[in-house]
């Protein structure tokens, strides 16, 4: 769907709070990180950067708030943020706001914070109980029409983060809003680590102008009140607690959630529930310890594993000081990037927009690269903007890889294409809201996006773009139509290519590709929700044709001499909007073994285009005669 042109964002004067703790300094906005003259030395003639690990520089993009902090004045900040950022879609601007232990708001002074595009709001405790919001931390849906109520949807309330805090629900009179919390988001979308209690959390806006559509989401590792699932058409919730769960459109999973909803008569409502999750690690985060230090704690991964990791205590994992990282800054070249990994530093990428036109190499292992307000990595001429090497227990979370005007290989390698190393399947590569772009912001040229090569890695919550809207900025007066041109000029052939065994992904969501979306060569892999939607802009048929002759890519392809592999909770839709004649085979495509099993997998038209077979020439046809009406199949192979 098009998107409008963001607004000029005006710059918002903003000011880091400190916390009582006698230990913290404070901390002053706007201040390099280094000076212009360390800039311009050579990266391996420069001394280590220092750390204060009681005031680490962030840089002018992160706020930090502590409860001495006027309620009036945050609520004045951040509602100048949101101001800021709701409609900013494809703009360049990232911001992270942070909370130190304490509470803030109250019952007759609730603090009600709306979160924008590419935002991260989170607390700065060991556990999420101790950061308390006395009000509401909301998305609404968003209005694309000019002036009023018009068009209002959720479907691109893309980007934004909220983790590691509590949020008690005030009862103050909102009118429709009393007394719920609203998250009405879609992908790319990140909910962690939160206890919400005083009400109810809906996953829907049923205040602005309806509950509309929605196309999210992800959570995990929270302690919920009922949840309001309403419109959403996709959803996982994973290792954590929820007092209820009501409604749900075509794809809910529940992997690991206390109180999840059985789905014994899947496909109504359309539940997907496993007791357990296989494999899960939860996302780094930052947290300020007694004594009033910056740390990053990093979880350690868990097997079969169910509820939240933090209501015994302290998440199981190791904690590393801030002093060990290299808080980098979109000035920094990537040279001195990479020697500061080299040396053993970790890496934090503060918020910003990176220019790459040389590989960040991540070689050694356990090293952690967080980023803050959803930093980007943007391709330079080519370039591979991030490679992970075959070493155990590399994190790589809260970063967004974006294609640059001309073609790279591929956006993210994780592991070598030549390596047999074995790594340790208790301490896998992890990859942890790790996002890509294939256009949008900008014209994007990439052969794959991301391409995981090693064993035993661990995708939890990607969304893998090629983008159906943009600012790219095509021309009207060529005599070819906009979606033909963004056909041409935003090429994406391949999302995601695992070639490694034993990869597990919990919540993989993959959009648009010209060829393959998901194409999974490795063994013993093991999707736990799977979301797509095919290309929508294919001019013609031979143009969505393989080599082969059969009609259309699925979206989700196991190969053929694949012998073991699982997918729980999947669908795969159609909106061929450019041409509506445009037919695909199938959905699903995986190779006839009893190792290779598909569990509650589904297609569905979204008003244009036909997929005439769920699965290997199994399930009904969607197309245009039964729009929005999935076609389901619960078990593959039949029983």
């Amino acid at each position: 769907m098009p998107a409008p042109v963001p607004r000029p964002a005006a710059p918002i004067a903003r000011t880091a709070r400190t916390a009582r703790t006698l230990r913290i300094a404070a901390v002053v906005t706007g201040t390099a990180l280094i000076a212009s003259a360390l800039l311009a030395a050579p990266a391996t003639a420069a001394p280590p950067r220092t750390v204060d690990p009681f005031d680490p520089d962030f840089g002018p993009n992160v706020t930090i708030y502590s409860p001495d902090t006027p309620v009036a004045d945050i609520r004045a900040e951040l509602d100048a943020l949101h101001a800021q950022q709701v409609d900013a879609e494809m703009s360049t601007e990232r911001q992270a706001v942070y909370f130190l232990p304490g509470e803030y708001g109250s019952a007759a002074d609730p603090l009600q914070v709306k979160v924008g595009y590419y935002t991260e709001i989170a607390g700065l405790g060991a556990s999420p109980e101790d950061v308390t919001i006395n009000g509401a931390v909301e998305v609404y849906n968003r209005c694309l029409a000019d002036g009023g109520t018009g068009n209002c949807l959720a479907l691109v309330n893309f980007w934004r983060t909220i983790s590691n805090l509590s949020i008690d629900i005030q009862a103050a009179d909102r009118g429709c809003r009393t007394g719920t919390d609203f998250w009405a988001v879609s992908q790319a979308v990140s909910m962690r680590r939160l206890d919400v209690a005083g009400g109810n959390l809906s996953l829907m806006d049923y205040c602005t102008a309806g509950p509309q559509y929605a196309s999210g989401g992800f959570i995990a590792d929270s302690r919920l009140p009922n949840v309001i699932n309403g419109s959403q058409q996709q959803w996982l919730i994973r290792n954590s607690e929820v007092a209820g769960w009501s409604n749900a459109v075509w794809n809910q999973v529940f992997s690991g959630v206390v109180g999840a909803p059985d789905d014994g008569a899947f496909p109504d409502p359309p539940y997907t529930t496993l007791d357990e999750t296989p494999l899960s690690r939860e996302k780094p985060y930052l947290y300020v310890d007694d004594e009033g230090r910056y740390n990053v704690r990093v979880p350690a991964a868990q097997q079969d594993s169910r509820g939240v990791t933090w209501a015994d205590g302290e998440t199981a994992g190791r904690s590393i000081p801030i002093t060990e990282f290299f808080i980098a800054t979109p000035d920094d070249s990537v040279k001195a990037i990479n020697n500061a990994l080299a040396r053993g530093r970790h890496l934090i990428l503060t918020p910003g927009v990176y220019d790459v036109a040389q590989s960040i190499q991540v070689k050694r292992a356990n090293t952690v690269v967080l980023g803050l307000g959803h930093a980007t990595l943007t391709a330079v001429g080519g370039a591979v903007p991030l490679e992970v090497k075959d070493a155990d227990g590399i994190v790589v979370a809260g970063v967004t890889i974006d294609a640059g005007t001309e073609l790279s290989p591929v956006l993210l390698r994780v592991g070598a294409a030549d390596s047999d190393k074995v790594l340790d399947p208790a301490n896998p590569i992890t990859l942890s809201d790790v996002y890509f772009r294939v256009g949008g912001p900008h014209i994007g040229k990439t052969t794959t996006a991301l391409e995981v090569n090693a064993d035993n890695v661990l995708i939890d919550h990607t969304w893998v773009w090629r983008g159906d809207h943009g600012i790219e900025g095509f021309d009207p007066n060529d005599g070819v139509n906009g979606d033909n041109q963004r056909w041409a000029t935003n090429t994406g052939t391949v999302g995601v290519i695992v070639n490694g065994d034993d990869v597990t992904a919990t919540g993989l969501f993959v959009e648009h590709f010209q060829t393959y979306n998901t194409l999974w060569n490795g063994e013993n892999g093991r999707v736990v929700l799977y979301q797509n939607e095919l290309p929508y802009d294919p001019p013609t048929q031979a143009d969505w044709t393989q080599p082969n002759g059969t009609l259309g890519y699925p979206g989700y392809k196991v190969a053929d001499d694949v012998t073991t592999h699982r997918l729980d909770g999947a669908g795969v839709y159609v909106f061929n909007q450019n041409n509506p004649s445009i037919l695909t085979a199938n959905g699903f495509e995986v190779p006839e073994t009893p190792g290779v099993q598909l569990h509650h997998i589904m297609t569905v038209n979204l008003s244009a285009g036909t997929v005439q077979h769920v699965v290997n020439g199994i399930g009904g046809q969607a197309d245009n005669t039964n729009t929005g009406t999935p076609q389901f199949v619960v078990d593959y192979p039949l029983p």
